[in-house]
């Protein structure tokens, strides 16, 4: 790295307009062969399996229309199998449940509301299909759950994001917890507004 590149990177740090994407969620699993065909089953694109060293395999899928990938293997992680929770965006809540059913994965039933607390979901997608409302999960042989989300319009401040979960709202809004224009957004850290 070039003295003007660390320079640009650290002013751009400090204005706080550093791009940080994610592109890679690591989930824990116990048997990496079965996640694999599992992942596969689901149409996700193998992007490796490696093993390097003695003891570590590393397993890379991505999601179609996905920026971000999933690995998983082994000597990654020490988090439990089945403890991960993540979270998918699709245009269309009915057409990826029935894609996940074709493909004999058992997704939950289609609901609208909050994602958390389960009690507080409502059956079937949100009736106006307002963007950020209608849910569907399914999880991994392990237990790794996958949380499912439509989302037809972004909110202001994402301009050209199609594929990339929601961010918090402005400072202006209330947190993402809250209901923005009817709909619900994944929670997002308290701190998320300060400064």
């Amino acid at each position: 790295m070039s003295s003007t590149e660390a320079h640009t990177t650290s002013r751009d740090a400090a204005a706080g307009t550093v791009d940080m994407r994610l592109e890679v969620q690591i989930i824990p699993v116990s048997d990496v062969d079965r996640a694999k065909q599992f992942y596969q089953r689901l149409g996700w694109r193998l992007d490796a399996d490696d093993a390097p060293l003695p003891g570590l395999r590393i397993v890379q899928v991505t999601p179609p229309g996905s920026g971000a990938s999933v690995t998983f293997g082994t000597g990654l992680t020490a988090a439990a199998p089945g403890s991960a929770l993540a979270g998918l965006i699709v245009s269309d809540i009915e057409a990826a449940h029935a894609d996940l059913a074709g493909r004999g994965i058992a997704a939950r039933a289609i609901w609208h509301g909050p994602p958390f607390p389960a009690g507080a979901r409502q059956p079937g997608p949100d009736p106006d299909r307002t963007s950020y409302g209608s849910f569907c999960s399914f999880t991994d042989p392990d237990g790794n759950t996958w949380l499912v989300q439509e989302v037809t319009t972004r909110l202001p401040g994402q301009p050209g994001r199609t594929c990339s979960p929601p961010r918090c709202a402005p400072r202006s809004s209330r947190c993402a917890d809250t209901p923005v224009a009817g709909a619900y957004r994944l929670p997002c850290y308290r701190g998320c507004h300060a400064g």
